[in-house]
């Protein structure tokens, strides 16, 4: 039996995200803060709290988790944050000279708030959907969270990436149901956000094929331990 969209929620939630949005880039409200990290983080704290109060208002079961299927929240912290934080910083420091671990970390906080309310808390009131479905309502509205409408290339192509972020971060949330995991995973786009080269690129990949590898391994194991468990 699936389950029920709760409609009213996800407009909750939204609603929420955008205001906090909108508050955040669209105004002069975070002029006075000085520390540019703090700055980032409350840009992307709109869908933590769309979600976390969507969830108390409407007393929704959500089942998300920062540790998902592992033991513990070590295990997808140090393979999703520790491991691309230092590479990504390392890059930087053999590059520009700079070994910004700590812009790393506050840029993994921000994937993290994204990531509690796409994939936490949205692609889970929409599991009952069709996937296509799901993942176009996603993309739609995480496209539409931004608040860039001008329909020029470039726009176009970040819509594509949303599209495809959304299928490929929620195939790795369903895979771990970690938090940890899809921040980590959707970090990857902010890390270079002043364009690509070949070393970016490179270790993009490496990244991500790591990633694919431990994802599939695990799963393998948990799942061989779950058979067993039960057999027992």
């Amino acid at each position: 039996m699936k389950n029920k969209i709760n409609f009213a929620a996800i407009l909750v939630y939204y609603v929420i995200a955008v205001i906090c949005r909108y508050a955040a880039t669209k105004t002069n409200l975070l002029s006075g803060i000085e520390n540019p990290y703090l700055v980032i983080l409350l840009r992307g704290v709109g869908p933590a709290l769309g979600a976390l109060a969507a969830i108390k208002i409407f007393s929704l079961h959500n089942p998300m988790s920062l540790k998902g299927i592992y033991k513990n929240a070590i295990v997808p912290f140090a393979v999703y944050w520790i491991l691309p934080a230092v590479l990504i910083a390392a890059v930087y420091y053999f590059t520009i000279g700079k070994f910004p671990i700590l812009l790393m970390f506050t840029v993994l906080a921000y994937g993290l708030l994204e990531e509690i309310g796409w994939r936490g808390f949205l692609q889970e009131q929409l599991k009952s959907l069709p996937k296509f479905t799901s993942i176009l309502i996603i993309a739609v509205l995480w496209f539409a969270w931004h608040l860039n409408f001008e329909t020029t290339p470039s726009n176009m192509i970040f819509f594509g990436i949303i599209f495809f972020g959304s299928w490929g971060i929620g195939k790795v949330y369903s895979s771990t149901g970690s938090l940890l995991a899809v921040a980590g995973v959707h970090s990857l786009n902010n890390f270079f956000r002043n364009g690509l080269h070949e070393t970016e690129l490179t270790l993009i990949v490496v990244l991500l094929a790591i990633w694919v590898g431990f994802i599939i391994l695990y799963n393998r194991k948990y799942r061989t331990k779950a058979v067993a468990t039960q057999i027992t």
